[in-house]
C-alpha cells in the first residue's frame, strides 16, 4: 500500500491533464495517468519521473466504455491501496455551427466528458471517502458564457458544474468536490481555433493567434501549467475548506460574474 497521495489524472495524455499530472508528481505524490493513448501516456509519465514522482501508473483507457471506470477504480485499490485525489480532464467536445452538428457529436461530446467523470467519480467514491479525499472536475467557461459555436461544449461543462456541485453535498465532511473552469490555455485545442482563424482570413500563425486574442479581449493565453497550480490548491490541505465551489481560471475572459 502507498504511503503518498494516489492522485487519478484523466486526459493525462497532453494539455491541461498531462500538466496536472507533473504538478502532483513534483509533490511526491504517485500519478495514476489515464487517457485512451499508451504512447502519450508514457512520455507523460517520464516527465512525472523527472519531476520526482517515486511511482507512476500508465493505465489506458476509453472513458467513453461505461465499464472501464469502475475497472479503473477496482485496478488502482488493489494495486496502490488507496485513492487520495481524482482530477476529471479527459473530454473534447466538437465546435462548429449548430444546425451542422449532429446528433451523435453531441452524445459523444456528452459520453466522455460528462459520463466518464460521473462514472469515475461514482467508482473511485469509498475509496476517497475512506482517504477523506478530493476531486476536482474541469469543465470549461464555454459553461459561463454560451457562444453560438460552442453548442455541445457549453451545454456539457455546464453539467459537469452541476454534478460537481451536488456531489459536493454527499459527503462534505469526507470527500470534497470542486470544479474549475479554464480560459483560453495553449493546448491543441486552442492551436485549431488559431488555425482556423489563419485559414479563414488569410493570415500567419502569428497573425491569427492575435486575432484571436484580441478578439476574446484577453491580454494573453494561458498555460497548462496555469490550471495545474490551481487544481494542486483545490486538492490540498490550504484548501481544505473549499467544498462546492466552481474556481475560473481565465485571465478576465469571462464578462459575467
Amino acid at each position: 500500500m502507498s504511503d503518498r497521495q494516489v492522485v487519478i489524472v484523466t486526459g493525462a495524455s497532453r494539455g491541461i491533464g498531462r500538466s496536472v499530472a507533473v504538478a502532483f508528481a513534483g509533490r511526491n505524490a504517485v500519478p495514476v495517468l489515464v487517457a485512451r493513448s499508451r504512447e502519450d501516456l508514457e512520455e507523460t509519465a517520464n516527465l512525472c519521473r523527472e519531476a520526482g514522482a517515486p511511482d507512476v501508473l500508465v493505465r489506458p483507457a476509453d472513458l467513453t466504455d461505461p465499464r472501464e471506470p469502475e475497472r479503473i477504480a477496482e485496478e488502482v485499490v488493489a494495486r496502490l491501496g488507496r485513492i487520495d485525489t481524482l482530477v476529471n480532464v479527459a473530454g473534447d467536445t466538437k465546435r462548429g455551427s449548430f444546425l451542422d452538428l449532429t446528433d451523435e457529436d453531441h452524445l459523444s461530446g456528452f459520453a466522455l466528458k460528462y459520463h466518464g467523470a460521473a462514472r469515475l467519480c461514482r467508482s473511485c467514491w469509498p475509496a476517497l471517502e475512506a482517504a477523506r479525499g478530493a476531486i476536482v472536475n474541469v469543465s470549461g467557461i464555454g459553461a459561463l458564457t454560451p457562444e453560438a459555436e460552442f453548442t455541445i461544449g457549453g451545454p456539457v461543462n455546464s453539467a459537469l458544474l452541476n454534478l460537481s456541485k451536488a456531489l459536493s453535498r454527499v459527503a462534505p465532511d469526507r470527500v470534497r468536490v470542486n470544479s474549475l473552469c479554464p480560459g483560453h490555455i495553449v493546448t491543441g485545442r486552442l492551436q485549431k481555433r488559431i488555425d482556423t482563424v489563419a485559414r479563414e482570413e488569410n493570415l500567419s500563425d502569428d497573425e491569427a493567434r492575435e486575432t484571436l486574442r484580441r478578439r476574446l479581449g484577453i491580454t494573453h493565453f494561458g498555460r497548462p501549467e496555469d490550471i495545474a497550480a490551481a487544481v494542486v490548491f483545490l486538492c490540498s490541505p490550504e484548501a481544505g475548506y473549499v467544498n462546492g465551489t466552481n474556481l475560473t481560471v481565465d485571465g478576465g475572459a469571462t464578462p459575467g460574474l
